[in-house]
Formats: C-alpha cells, sequence, structure tokens
C-alpha cells in the first residue's frame, strides 16, 4: 500500500514538474512582449510612488505650513503627470500582456494540430473526438490567463514592492521592517492554498473532457438507445455527469473565492498596524526609535504607500488561479505532445532512412519498401518482411483475406504509421489521396464538401470533377446544384452517391499516388458500376492507384496484383486470381 502510494505521489510530482517545465518553454517566443508587459508595470509603479509622494507634499503645505494653490501648483501638476502616465502604463501592460496570451495559445494550437497530423488517423483511433476537442479549445483557453496575467505580475509582484520598501526604510526604518514581515504572509498562504487549487483545476478538466465524450457518445448513438427505448435513461446519465461537473467548478470557484478573502483580511490587517503605528507615532504616544522623527508629510507618505505595498501580492493572489489552471491544462497537453517511446524508436529510424535516402530522388507517384515490417505492441508481426516497388503511373491491386494486412500496408504507404523495420519511400508532396469505404462527408454544401481538397476551386473545376465520378444526374436533380446542402456523415446522399462523392474529390486533388481500401465494399451492382468507371478514368488520368479489393473489375483494372497471406507478399497472376474470386 505505502508502495503504491509512494509510486504515485512520484508520479505526480514528476508530472507537475514537467507541466511547469513545458509551461516556461513557452515564453521563449514572447519575451518582446512579455518584457513590454513587465516594463509597462514597473513604469505604473514608479508613477504611483510619484503620485504617492506629490499628494503627500501638497497635504503637508497646504495643513502645515498654510500654503496657497499657487505655491503647490508645481506638486498638484505632478501628481496629475503622474496619474496620466500610470494610466497609460497600466493600459500598456493589459495590451503586451494580452498579446503574450494570444501568440502563446496560436503556438500551442498549431502545435497541437501539427501533433495529430503528425499521429495520424490509426493512432488517433484510440483517443476520443470530443476529449481532443476539449484539449484544443478548452484547455489552450485557460493558458492565457497564465502568460497575459499571473507570469508578468510574479515579476512585478517582486519589484514594486521592494522599491517601496527601500522608500519607506529611509522614511522609518521601523514601518519597513513591519511591511517586510508581513509581505511574505501573502506568498505563503498564496502557494498553500494554490496546490490545492492546482489539484481541483486538473480533476475539473478531466471531468468536463470525460463529459464531452460522454454527451457526444449518446448524441452519435441517439437512434439505436431510442429503439432500444433508452433515451431517457440517457438524458439522465447526461445530466448526471453534468452536475459532477458542476459540482467540481463550484468547488474549484469556492477556493478560489476564499483563498483571496484569506489574503485579503492578512493584507487589510497589515495596513490597519502601519495606521495604528502612525497616528500613535505622530501623537506622541511611540517614543520608540524613529517614531518621533514622523512628520505629517513622511506619515502620510507611508501611509499611502501601505496598500500599494501589498497591491502588487494582492493582484498576484487574484491572478493565482490563472497559474492553478494553466498547470491542469498543461498536464493534459504534455500528455498528448510528448511522443511516446514506440514514436521515439520511429522517429530515429525515419531519421536515418533520411540520412541514408539522402541524394535519392523520388518520382512523385512511385513507392517503394524495402524489406518493410509493422508490428503492434502486445500483437505478432502484422506484416513482413516485404519489398516492393510500384513506378508512378502503375495500378496495383492488393487482395486476401480480411485481417491479412491490407489496409495495414496502405497505411504505410500513406504515413499513418511507421514501419517497425525497413525503408517506405514515398514522395507525399504535394498529398497522398485516401479513399475508403467511409468518405468523410461534413455539414454544409456540396460545394464545401469538394473544396476540403482544393479550397481555390472554380464551380467548373468542381462540375468537371463531379462529371468524372459519375455524378451529373444527380447534380442535375438537385435543384440547389452545388449549393445543395448535405449533412455530417453524408445525411442527404446514398451510400453510393457519398462514395463517388469522394472520387470526385481525388480528381480534384493534385495527389499523384491514390491509396483505396475497399471502395466498392457494401455497393450495390449499379453504384459499382459507376465507382469502377470512375476510377478506371482516374487510373487513365496518369495517377498511381494502389487499390485492396475484392472485386475482379478493379483487379482486372490493376497492371498487377499482389496477395497478402500471413503478412507476406506474393505476385499473383490474373488469371489465377480470377479464378480465385469467381470460386
Amino acid at each position: 500500500m505505502s508502495t503504491a502510494y509512494s509510486d504515485t505521489a512520484n508520479s505526480d510530482a514528476s508530472s507537475a514538474k514537467a507541466s511547469r517545465t513545458w509551461l516556461k518553454q513557452q515564453v521563449a517566443d514572447i519575451r518582446p512582449w512579455y518584457r513590454g508587459a513587465v516594463g509597462c508595470g514597473l513604469l505604473a509603479g514608479l508613477a504611483t510612488l510619484i503620485q504617492m509622494g506629490a499628494l503627500a507634499w501638497v497635504v503637508d503645505r497646504v495643513v502645515s505650513s498654510q500654503a496657497e494653490l499657487v505655491e503647490v501648483a508645481g506638486g498638484v501638476a505632478l501628481m496629475v503627470a503622474a496619474i496620466a502616465v500610470r494610466a497609460l502604463a497600466q493600459w500598456g501592460q493589459e495590451v503586451y500582456g494580452q498579446a503574450c496570451g494570444l501568440r502563446v495559445k496560436q503556438q500551442v494550437r498549431s502545435r497541437l494540430l501539427a501533433r495529430l497530423q503528425q499521429l495520424g488517423p490509426v493512432r488517433l483511433a484510440s483517443r476520443h473526438s470530443a476529449g481532443l476537442a476539449s484539449q484544443l479549445v478548452d484547455q489552450v483557453e485557460s493558458l492565457e490567463g497564465y502568460y497575459s496575467r499571473f507570469l508578468p505580475q510574479m515579476i512585478l509582484a517582486a519589484l514594486i514592492p521592494l522599491l517601496y520598501l527601500v522608500v519607506v526604510f529611509w522614511l522609518n526604518w521601523l514601518a519597513a521592517i513591519w511591511l517586510l514581515i508581513a509581505a511574505p504572509l501573502i506568498p505563503l498562504f498564496m502557494a498553500l492554498i494554490g496546490m490545492g487549487a492546482q489539484r481541483l483545476n486538473e480533476a475539473q478538466f478531466q471531468a468536463v473532457t470525460r463529459l464531452s465524450g460522454h454527451f457526444l457518445d449518446r448524441v452519435r448513438g441517439i437512434t439505436t438507445l431510442q429503439l432500444f427505448g433508452l433515451a431517457e435513461r440517457s438524458v439522465e446519465e447526461v445530466s448526471d455527469v453534468a452536475h459532477d461537473y458542476r459540482r467540481r467548478s463550484l468547488k474549484t470557484l469556492r477556493v478560489a473565492f476564499l483563498s483571496s478573502a484569506v489574503l485579503e483580511f492578512f493584507a487589510a490587517v497589515s495596513v490597519a498596524v502601519v495606521a495604528i503605528y502612525i497616528g500613535l507615532g505622530l501623537l506622541g504616544y511611540i517614543q520608540y526609535g524613529p517614531a518621533e522623527q514622523l512628520d505629517l508629510f513622511s506619515g502620510l507618505f507611508i501611509l499611502l504607500l501601505a496598500p500599494e505595498f501589498f497591491q502588487p501580492l494582492r493582484t498576484l493572489s487574484q491572478h493565482y488561479h490563472d497559474r492553478a489552471s494553466a498547470l491542469g491544462a498543461a498536464q493534459g497537453l504534455v500528455a498528448l505532445l510528448e511522443p511516446t517511446a514506440d514514436e521515439d524508436v520511429a522517429s530515429e529510424r525515419s531519421s536515418q532512412e533520411r540520412d541514408a535516402g539522402e541524394g535519392k530522388a523520388v518520382v512523385p507517384g512511385a513507392v517503394t519498401l524495402v524489406d518493410v515490417e509493422l508490428r503492434h505492441a502486445g500483437r505478432d508481426r502484422i506484416l513482413g518482411p516485404l519489398s516492393l516497388h510500384i513506378a508512378a503511373g502503375e495500378v496495383v491491386a492488393l487482395i486476401g483475406p480480411s485481417g491479412s494486412g491490407k489496409s495495414s500496408l496502405l497505411q504505410l504507404v500513406a504515413g499513418f504509421i511507421a514501419p517497425s523495420a525497413g525503408t517506405v519511400r514515398v514522395k507525399r508532396d504535394p498529398a497522398i489521396a485516401w479513399l475508403d469505404q467511409r468518405p468523410l462527408i461534413i455539414q454544409g454544401t456540396l460545394a464545401e464538401n469538394l473544396r476540403l481538397v482544393a479550397p481555390s476551386a472554380s464551380d467548373e473545376a468542381l462540375r468537371s470533377a463531379l462529371t468524372q465520378a459519375g455524378l451529373t444526374p444527380w447534380l442535375a436533380s438537385a435543384p440547389a446544384g452545388l449549393d445543395t446542402p448535405l449533412g455530417e456523415r453524408g445525411i442527404g446522399l446514398s451510400g453510393g452517391e457519398g462514395q463517388r462523392l469522394a472520387l470526385a474529390r481525388v480528381f480534384l486533388s493534385p495527389a499523384r499516388l491514390v491509396l483505396l481500401d475497399e471502395p466498392t465494399a457494401a455497393l450495390d451492382p449499379e453504384t459499382e458500376r459507376h465507382v469502377i468507371a470512375g476510377l478506371t478514368r482516374l487510373a487513365a488520368s496518369g495517377r498511381t492507384l494502389i487499390v485492396a479489393t475484392h472485386h475482379p473489375a478493379i483487379m482486372a483494372m490493376a497492371g498487377r496484383v499482389f496477395a497478402i497471406e500471413r503478412g507476406r507478399l506474393s505476385r499473383v497472376e490474373r488469371s489465377t486470381s480470377a479464378r480465385e474470386m469467381n470460386s
């Protein structure tokens, strides 16, 4: 039990350290704006010092010396100028701070999107899309307060009170000592409360990720749930999860509000003690130390500076929940951004392959596999070793029983997964086209779905691609033409029409290499005929086609047919493969 607890504690400490290190690393790209925020904050602090000094001098002159307004005009003008400079400096601090937060969010989101692209659809299949969306939106948004408010204020909370302390020490060292004693109490309580707030924020982010996935799963399966009479029960489940998230959110807010109240209490008590000391000293009740030297100017100046001495620390405490929130978000972001051990090995192998293949030109559309093997953790070897060269413009068919590795081989060529051994040489610039049994169709118009692969394509190019895919009759019958609305996952289209829409996207794509995974599976004969006709036109356009299929017509298109069995690749004569398929 104690060993397990120790391991958990060490893991949490390691995770927290990694999160703090990652947050510090993001500062490297925003240093100019970060320094601008700190510089403006220091200017505001200096202007405040001048403002309070001028105010104390004016009051002292008017009360003690019965000075006229003309005699203190210089002090009033200085005070007004200090107020203006302070306002401008605070505005500049806000602007620079917001720039820090926005730029960090932009760079983190860019890295996240690049990371998701690197992982590919195979590795991402183990992660819930709602959880990824929550990380990309909510957790990244939680970083803004840390960089725009907390981080600059942390420097200001150290420098500005030190500046004020030097001035107070020059005026009255006894008052300065009390401020020096009281000041550490605020950071101490901030640290104690902040540790609990960080754990609450981590739990809150995990809860909202679970809530997102839970809700999305129920929405996707609403038809099945309705058929089995479980819709009401699902509503209750989502409600329970939402109430759990609400309770966690309120608990986090309760800690934040209570911490602010405690810190405000200590700051108020400290200012009150200084005020009592100054008042009793001016009245002559305190004879110890520099109390006898107090006059209206020094006493009022110290009294005005006392709240300002604690203000940077109080502001830091108000923003301390931004730090806790950022640490909670960083834990999930670091886990997503950092490569696993398997990925490190694959990356190192890929780097070695690039070094080995440097200077060897790769023809667009050509594919070369050299002694390629593929293994998954906890499973036997799936593919390999196998070697294959496919020339640009060639059509190759892959056949074999389900689970033999056809899809895995296509995923290797596409770069969705890295080989466990061997080399894959493919030119993935400008793109590789992918077409499987379940094409992606988004909610939007027909034109918007087509322009996913060619954002700048003209309407004429869209119509031409639809014609090549055999969708001209459907387009003619659609009243809105290219502006016909389509639902998510192809609502409004039959399975064959969705497949031909995906085929039209391939025609629009500049990709020279096209990978097709069972493109005619689960289609009726008439739709099959249209899709195969489109594939024939695609092959005639000079593109390289690698097709995993069981269909004799597609095999007849291929220049070569390869069978995959037990992870090995063997060439099959066309007549032999046709007899096998017919039997």
